[in-house]
């Protein structure tokens, strides 16, 4: 604690706010809808919220105090779509018991250590392709916001420029606080009347069946390995923190298995968020990065036991805000990943093939981008290797 004193930075605690506002803003928003769509009352929704963001901000704080990087776990995204088209079909005490069967198989693969075994010989060309073809898009989106709103995207980029030029560390602060008064006096932010009030997490009793095993269980743990813990992995490796992946996903899925009757469908590493916390932004000195680690857990966990407010709180900010604000925010990563997929030169094609098919957003036999990025990388370095 006392050298996370010492380290503490404006810097990581900007980074980690900008992630908190990313992940309410975005997956926070299908979780809802999958509740509604499934017909789950405000309570169990509620406790859901509460189960994924406590689980996020307990594992996040342990894991990146404890392996000194910033270790960012959040839910699962890709299975929180999953759930739109699954959840309506089954009751809600068997995906339940989907969850608690989905946790255990990844606690199984996070002790035998075998995501591991498949990261070693993963190029860093590959990687770093896949890395940045995930926030290729969300590059791309800042300018093709212009059309839309023209003054508020624009003055957005001009402060992140000048502010770069002038202290490139926290140059993202003054980002977030000329859009969020532009957008304030525009009248996108309404405030209402908001009241925070304590989560109260509802115990569900799971049930089984197979049809939920196999429908919700399989496919959840798939979507997490390879949309998550794989692009999570390999996002931390990039950025120069070779962490092994079995204390990692020993660790959530374990809190995984004990909130699953709280109503969390996965808690795992997280890929979007963990770029902003890992990249140059969040401090100059990688090894001073795990703060912003460890304040995002301290801010999911108050997230969470004000559940629903909170969220509902960061949703009232603007697409266009969130989208340019992220954009801007993971600059410095994605320069970071194309430099080391660049000096990576003997690989150099593998990785190029990596970042077109993560970029391409695809979704092919049930398996996102990132894992098709990894996958046709891989077996395009497999080919053209010599040795």
């Amino acid at each position: 604690m006392r050298s996370l004193v010492e380290d503490f930075s404006v810097s990581a605690a900007v980074a980690a706010m900008l992630a908190l506002i990313v992940s309410c803003a975005g997956p926070v928003v299908i979780i809802l809808q999958a509740a509604s769509l499934a017909g789950l009352s405000e309570e169990l929704t509620t406790s859901w919220i509460w189960a994924i963001f406590v689980g996020s901000g307990v594992t996040g704080f342990m894991l990146s105090l404890w392996l000194k990087a910033p270790i960012v776990t959040a839910s699962s995204a890709p299975g929180a779509a999953l759930l739109l088209t699954t959840l309506p079909m089954i009751s809600f005490e068997e995906a339940i018991g989907a969850y608690i069967v989905s946790a255990v198989i990844i606690i199984a693969i996070g002790v035998t250590g075998s995501l591991d075994i498949v990261m070693k010989r993963i190029p860093p060309a590959v990687s770093a392709g896949m890395f940045a073809g995930i926030l290729f898009d969300f590059g791309v989106n800042v300018f093709a916001s212009i059309p839309a709103e023209p003054f508020l995207v624009l003055a957005m980029l001009s402060v992140f420029i000048v502010s770069r030029r002038l202290f490139p560390r926290y140059a993202i602060m003054p980002v977030m606080a000329v859009g969020a008064v532009i957008s304030y006096l525009s009248g996108e932010i309404v405030l209402g009347n908001l009241s925070l009030s304590l989560a109260r997490p509802v115990f569900t009793m799971p049930t089984w069946s197979w049809t939920a095993v196999i429908g919700v269980s399989i496919p959840l743990t798939l979507v997490t390995l390879t949309g998550q813990y794989i692009s999570g992995m390999a996002i931390l490796h990039t950025s120069g923190y070779p962490v092994r992946s079995n204390g990692i996903m020993s660790v959530t899925g374990i809190f995984s298995l004990l909130l699953a009757p709280f109503g969390a469908h996965a808690i795992n590493l997280a890929a979007l968020t963990a770029a902003i916390c890992t990249g140059p932004d969040a401090h100059e000195d990688p090894a001073k990065r795990y703060v912003a680690g460890v304040l995002l857990g301290c801010f999911n966990t108050i997230t969470g036991l004000f559940g629903i407010t909170l969220v509902a709180l960061f949703s009232l900010l603007p697409a266009t805000y969130t989208a340019v604000l992220a954009g801007l925010a993971l600059i410095g990563a994605f320069t970071s990943a194309i430099q080391v997929m660049v000096n990576d030169a003997e690989n150099l094609e593998s990785g190029m093939v990596a970042f077109l098919a993560a970029a391409s957003g695809m979704v092919f036999l049930g398996l996102g981008a990132p894992f098709w990025g990894v996958a046709l990388g891989g077996i395009t370095c497999l080919i053209l290797k010599r040795k």
